[in-house]
């Protein structure tokens, strides 16, 4: 049946509107409280980083950000939720390099594709990793190490803050670029694996900057050597894995701004410039590193393009370690 003229101009009339109407709500973009999810508890420098950057965002934005603590499944619970989320730049997430390089390689029911569930707004900041020793065992250098191990290969075993964490990538990634043999040992949190290393349990463990800094400057645990590209600033003297005979390694822990897919375009480039101008103050780059964060800004661009250079990596290095988590 034809249309008459009176609807016709009916619909064009609120057709017109509603073009009109989406960039209004835009201009006013955010008129309430925005929620930043973190998939970490409270207390760690994961949580610390998620209420430093809502601190200073509500202050850009002119409205409060909160932060909402969602542990879970190496960060899968939290982003499975975010992922299920209103695309209205009212929820936010804090991902990881987990979330977006691991988790979709060894998870196999997964809430949320790493490439299209999410808005990418950028990345913040990298944690350093670092590869510790026992006081008891007698080397002092990498190369000690892979010395000894290829002299004795059931010699040394690895703890790690769990199956399929980062840390875990970051050894078995370690075993191929050095050839070492080492038991990989998980355990539920840096806690109780460096407690275990600390008491003879294992003799190595891969963990991160901000967990190992005061145990190692107490004195009760040694650094071997530091997994990322630099040096790390709480600890200056430990040599990185590419100084210690083996170029081009490079491994640390990232995190990264992202919200759920779809996300209009003049809100993601509001929140984006937001958080660029978050991470050019130098205050807040400076809290970060007396954390053990190394700031590290990168557009939402820049954020798609490490993930799509991460995962092939990590899919091999979990093919390679058979990883894998139900």
């Amino acid at each position: 049946m034809p249309i008459s003229r009176h609807r016709f101009l009916t619909y064009l009339a609120a057709g017109a509107a509603g073009l009109a109407w989406r960039p209004v709500l835009a201009h006013g973009y955010p008129d309430r409280a925005i929620k930043l999810v973190v998939p970490f508890a409270p207390g760690g420098a994961t949580d610390i980083l998620g209420r430093l950057l809502a601190s200073q965002l509500s202050d850009k934005l002119g409205q409060s950000v909160f932060v909402e603590n969602r542990p879970g499944a190496g960060t899968a619970v939290a982003g499975g939720q975010v992922a299920k989320s209103a695309a209205d730049g009212y929820t936010l997430f804090l991902g990881a390099s987990s979330t977006l390089a691991m988790n979709p390689v060894v998870r196999k029911a997964l809430p949320y594709d790493p490439m299209r569930s999410f808005s990418m707004l950028g990345l913040v900041a990298d944690m350093g990793l670092v590869l510790v020793a026992n006081n008891a065992v007698k080397a002092t250098s990498l190369q000690d190490l892979v010395a000894q191990s290829k002299a004795a290969p059931d010699r040394f075993s690895y703890g790690s803050f769990g199956p399929a964490s980062s840390v875990h990538f970051a050894g078995e990634m370690l075993k191929t670029a050095t050839g070492m043999r080492m038991l990989h040992v998980p355990f539920n949190g840096s806690t109780p694996s460096l407690t275990a290393l600390m008491g003879g349990q294992v003799q190595l463990a891969v963990d991160t900057v901000v967990a190992t800094t005061p145990l190692i400057k107490a004195g009760k645990i040694k650094p071997i050597a530091a997994l990322g590209a630099q040096r790390l600033a709480l600890l200056p003297e430990v040599p990185t894995v590419a100084e210690s005979g083996y170029p081009g390694f490079d491994m640390s822990t990232w995190f990264a701004f992202l919200a759920p897919a779809g996300l209009p375009e003049p809100v993601r480039a509001k929140l984006e410039a937001a958080l660029a101008d978050v991470m050019a103050q130098p205050a807040t780059q400076q809290k970060l590193e007396s954390i053990g964060l190394t700031p590290a800004w990168g557009n939402g661009r820049a954020l798609q393009a490490r993930v799509e250079r991460e995962l092939p990596l990590m899919r091999d290095v979990a093919q390679r370690a058979q990883i894998e988590v139900e």
